[in-house]
């Protein structure tokens, strides 16, 4: 099992806030024991180490970017510019985690739709992936499945997965 051995999928967000939602991709990575390098990468906070961790990530050997990103989203695009690798980006709903009222939680008046907007429309060129917002488990999924394409046993477990659930 040659994906078990180093990581083949990178899982970026933007703070340490989104893990809350990242950890989803990195769970479903787990039960197929691909492994994964999970790291905090913002594209405001650290440009110069997104772009050389976009430059990097093939020869990490890297098949799949996984990125999370809230409000503008700018991170997965950012990424896609700067490398060949494909990358998946998962909008995350930004909430106010000290806000003492429930209903106020919430920081995105757009409801992450916003994030979404900015993650699917990417110039030509430099095309990024989406999944729906928070479901950051659909983009474990799908980075499984385009793995499943080089990994024959990996494919197998997938197919058996997929008749289980159906």
């Amino acid at each position: 099992m040659e994906y078990s051995k180093k990581p083949l999928i990178g899982i970026i967000m933007g703070s340490v806030s989104d893990s809350r939602i990242m950890q989803n991709a990195s769970w479903i990575l787990d039960e197929y024991k691909i492994k994964h390098e999970d790291q905090i990468v913002s594209a405001h906070r650290t440009p110069t180490r997104l772009i050389e961790y976009a430059k990097h990530a093939e020869t990490k050997g890297f098949k799949v970017i996984i990125d999370g990103a809230g409000g503008a989203a700018h991170l997965p695009g950012m990424i896609a510019s700067h490398t060949i690798i494909p990358v998946i980006g998962v909008p995350i709903l930004i909430y106010n985690d000290k806000s003492p009222k429930k209903y106020d939680k919430k920081f995105s008046a757009f409801e992450g739709i916003d994030s979404l907007l900015s993650i699917t429309e990417m110039p030509s060129g430099s095309p990024v992936g989406a999944v729906g917002i928070d479901k950051a488990s659909d983009a474990g999924i799908y980075a499984v499945k385009l793995l499943a394409n080089e990994f024959p046993d990996l494919k197998s477990k997938l197919k058996t997965k997929c008749k289980d659930t159906s």
